[in-house]
């Protein structure tokens, strides 16, 4: 199979004003206060920062003491990091299935977050953060949550007779692999690709490169609708079923 290209390059820029100039972004608001929190970074420790992007996440655990590795395979975003990075931190380009310029178990920690749903060699990205991790290190992941976030099979419907918002899933089981549009509406837009998988597939592939689950948390929106007829169902379905789904894996030998 012609191997899938992932890359964010194409919209580093973009990106990278979504996490530094949006400070209500999911990045911020949910998903950096909740990582921080079940991390309980300690100073001196080793995080590996797994398709770090721009190094959002990089920066914040410098600020807690933290020395940090990130790699990401778009050298624009790597660029980025770079120019606005803390002597803690040093960034690398290359792909999540090669960290091969580190040593084998020489991190504490590593994270992914938000992106092992756009790499494509699942396997090998986890085989490699095994292999870095000392032994009962902890590999800490946040992916769209894959039960209810499908690209292309899953969305937003509202039952008029009912009056309330549901999810509404189409396909869950099987593996596909989806374009992304990252500028809707535009004429030319940048594209990368999604890979959805079933939560089996995920449990399946961490067995397999020694890692077991010892936390799972869903993280839902912070976010609220404006007012009108279906500001309450909106509100409550946002409430009830989460974007994120968070899982801490540790190393097992």
């Amino acid at each position: 199979m012609k191997k899938q290209n992932t890359s964010w390059g194409n919209v580093a820029g973009w990106y990278d004003d979504l996490l530094s100039k949006d400070a209500d972004s999911y990045q911020a608001k949910v998903i950096l206060p909740n990582l921080l929190r079940l991390m309980e970074i300690k100073k001196g420790e080793w995080i590996f920062d797994i398709a770090c992007g721009q190094g959002f996440f990089s920066r914040e655990f410098v600020k807690l003491g933290a020395h940090v590795v990130g790699s990401d395979i778009a050298p624009e975003l790597i660029a980025i990091a770079k120019k606005d990075a803390p002597k803690e931190a040093i960034f690398h380009v290359g792909p999540s299935d090669n960290i091969s310029f580190e040593e084998n178990e020489s991190f504490d920690k590593a994270v992914c977050i938000l992106a092992l749903q756009n790499i494509e060699n699942l396997s090998g990205t986890l085989a490699e953060a095994a292999r870095i991790l000392r032994k009962g290190g902890k590999l800490y992941l946040v992916l769209n949550h894959p039960a209810f976030r499908i690209p292309q099979k899953s969305g937003w419907e509202f039952d008029e007779k009912k009056k309330i918002q549901f999810r509404r899933v189409d396909e869950y089981l099987s593996e596909s692999h989806t374009e992304i549009d990252m500028h809707p509406g535009k004429k030319e837009s940048e594209h990368t690709v999604s890979f959805h998988r079933s939560l089996q597939v995920y449990f399946k592939m961490f067995k397999k490169n020694n890692f077991a689950v010892t936390r799972l948390e869903e993280w839902i929106s912070h976010k609220a609708s404006q007012k009108g007829p279906r500001q309450a169902a909106e509100d409550k379905a946002r409430k009830e079923i989460p974007l994120f789904l968070f899982l801490e894996l540790l190393k097992i030998s």
